[in-house]
C-alpha cells in the first residue's frame, strides 16, 4: 500500500535520531564524522553528475540523499554536546541575511524593503563582507580558511581569487597566456632533463597558470575539465564501437587508424 503521508524535515531528523539510537541501524550506530567524510563527497559529486546531465527525474532523490549527509552530521554534532541542526539553520540565515543587506538592509527576515543592485555591485559587496567575517576570525594569511580537500583545481582557483582581490594579478589576459607560454617551455626544458621532481613540478604550475586562464575567462575549471572528460570518453566508445565491428582488437589498428576512427567520432557530433 502507498504511503500518502507527508513527511517534513522534523520527521527526517527524528528518523535519524531514531537510526542512532539504541533500537536504531547497527551501520549508522558505528558511524563517526570521518568515516561519512566518504560518503559525502560521493552524494555532492552525485548531485553534480545528475545536474550536469540535467536528469531532472532523479535530482529529487539526489539532493534528498545530499540532505541526509547534513542531518547526519548535526545528529553526530548533538551527540557530542556542539550544535544540532536547528543551530546549524539559525547561524545559516543570521550568515545570508548579513551577507545580502541589498535585499536585507535593516537586518530582518521578514523585511519587505530592498535596495535595488546591480550583480556586479552585490558580488563585490558579498566579497568585502565575507572579508570582514574572515577578519573577525583569527587569520594570519589571505589564504586561510581554503579547504584542503577541495579537488586541486578549485583550490587552485580559490586561491587565485583571494591573491587578486589584493590586487595579485595580471592586468590583462595576454600575461596568463604568456605566462602558459613560459611554463610549457620550463615543462619542456623538465622532460629534457629527465628529472622526475623538476617535471612535477613544471606539470603543476602549467595546470595553475591553465586555472589561471579560466578564471580570467570567467570558465569554471572543474567544470571545463568534467565537460572534456565527458567529451572524451563519448568519442573513445565510438572508436570501440569501430574497433569491434571491424578487426576486433586495438593491437589490430595502428595509431594512425585509431586516429581516423577518432576523427569520425568528432564527425558525427557536428552532423
Amino acid at each position: 500500500m502507498a504511503n500518502t503521508e507527508h513527511y517534513t524535515l522534523d520527521d527526517l531528523i527524528y528518523l535519524m535520531s531514531r537510526l542512532r539510537g539504541p533500537d536504531g541501524c547497527p551501520w549508522d550506530q558505528q558511524q563517526s564524522f570521518a568515516s561519512i567524510v566518504p560518503h559525502t563527497l560521493e552524494e555532492v559529486y552525485e548531485v553534480i553528475d545528475t545536474l550536469e546531465r540535467q536528469d531532472w527525474d532523479h535530482l529529487q532523490d539526489e539532493l534528498g540523499d545530499l540532505l541526509f549527509q547534513v542531518v547526519f552530521y548535526a545528529r553526530l554534532a548533538e551527540e557530542d554536546d556542539l550544535f544540532n541542526f536547528h543551530q546549524i539553520i539559525d547561524q545559516l540565515v543570521s550568515k545570508l541575511i548579513r551577507r545580502h543587506p541589498h535585499v536585507f538592509p535593516n537586518g530582518q527576515l521578514r523585511e519587505s524593503v530592498a535596495v535595488a543592485s546591480e550583480v556586479a555591485q552585490v558580488n563585490q559587496q558579498w566579497e568585502a563582507i565575507k572579508q570582514q567575517e574572515r577578519g573577525e576570525r583569527e587569520r594570519h594569511s589571505a589564504m586561510d580558511e581554503i579547504p584542503m580537500a577541495l579537488p586541486a583545481l578549485n583550490r587552485a582557483a580559490k586561491l587565485q581569487k583571494r591573491a587578486a582581490n589584493l590586487g595579485f594579478d595580471w592586468p590583462e589576459i595576454s600575461g596568463v597566456l604568456d605566462k602558459i607560454e613560459e611554463e610549457i617551455a620550463e615543462l619542456r626544458e623538465a622532460i629534457a632533463s629527465g628529472e622526475r621532481h623538476a617535471i612535477l613540478d613544471e606539470a603543476g604550475d602549467l595546470l595553475f597558470a591553465q586555472v589561471n586562464l579560466c578564471r580570467h575567462l570567467k570558465v569554471d575549471p572543474e567544470q571545463a575539465l568534467r565537460s572534456t572528460n565527458r567529451k572524451f570518453e563519448r568519442r573513445f566508445r565510438q572508436v570501440e564501437v569501430q574497433v569491434l565491428a571491424g578487426r576486433g582488437r586495438f593491437d589490430e589498428y595502428s595509431l594512425e587508424e585509431l586516429d581516423q576512427f577518432w576523427e569520425l567520432a568528432k564527425k558525427g557530433e557536428v552532423q
